[in-house]
């Protein structure tokens, strides 16, 4: 029993961590143009004007490393893919959103996932079977300068605080220990800084790239992508690339070290 609650709760916590990311860009750079959070946006603006950007975005990302939780003394290695974690997922919201002064800006990027799993117990006696459902929310929140800015390509200096927090319920039904649950949970930020950039091969055109470095709660986390991005008109882009984030979080006997990496997409509007 003990290994079926173990093995239970921590697959479905390592998939929890279902992470997106998207972007967009732009038909042509200004000195006062718009940068998304994550991968840079431009848009063009009148000088003392706000500008806006808003992205959903999806992340098809595997996970691999170790985790651990419930007091277990041991840690548990996984290795699920894509296809893994969308089998289990039951709801996912992903966005990024960011506000821009002629160099300066603010921006947020905000991940919701929660994912469940059932199976049945090896004899049926304590229990029938084990559901283990999980919750998993990570925001960051940021702000940026504009230090080396051309006609075709810019480059910012970025400084934010990621702050995640993740809870797992493992519920038993039928059986002696019928109608018991238990919970476990995590919350901690992380103050993060790195660069943000594009550069522009033509007017539709163009490579853009991150990476971000911290920690805090987490002994490390860091978060880096290249990607390339298309004009299709003057308020929505589209972009695609590859993203890796990875965190290394240990307290009381709760352990989530792991690497999620995978393929980026992406749509924006800019307003």
């Amino acid at each position: 029993m003990l290994f079926c609650l173990r093995y239970l709760s921590c697959r479905l916590w390592s998939l929890a961590l279902v992470i997106a990311a998207g972007g967009a860009f732009a038909p042509s750079v200004h000195a006062a143009d718009l940068v998304t959070p994550t991968s840079p946006t431009v848009v063009e603006k009148q000088a003392g004007d706000w500008t806006f950007a808003f992205s959903p975005y999806f992340w098809g990302a595997g996970l691999s490393g170790d985790v651990a939780q419930f007091g277990l003394p041991t840690t548990v290695h996984i290795s699920p893919d894509f296809g893994d974690i969308l089998d289990n997922l039951d709801f996912a919201a992903m966005a990024t959103g960011e506000a821009r002064y002629g160099r300066y800006s603010v921006f947020s990027d905000v991940i919701y996932t929660k994912l469940s799993v059932g199976s049945g117990t090896p004899r049926g006696v304590i229990a029938d079977s084990v559901d283990v459902t999980s919750e998993t929310f990570a925001g960051l929140v940021g702000a940026g300068y504009c230090v080396l800015q051309d006609a075709n390509s810019n480059l910012d200096i970025v400084a934010a605080a990621r702050i995640w927090s993740v809870s797992t319920e493992i519920s038993l039904q039928g059986g002696i220990l019928g109608g018991r649950s238990v919970s476990d949970s995590a919350t901690w930020v992380d103050a993060m800084t790195g660069i943000r950039g594009r550069y522009f091969f033509n007017d539709n055109l163009y490579l853009t790239g991150w990476g971000l470095i911290g920690a805090g709660g987490a002994t490390l986390d860091w978060d880096v992508a290249a990607a390339i991005g298309y004009q299709f008109s003057g308020k929505f882009s589209a972009l695609a690339g590859y993203r890796a984030l990875g965190v290394n979080y240990d307290n009381n006997d709760f352990v989530f070290d792991a690497v999620q990496q995978g393929p980026i997409v992406g749509l924006v509007l800019h307003f």
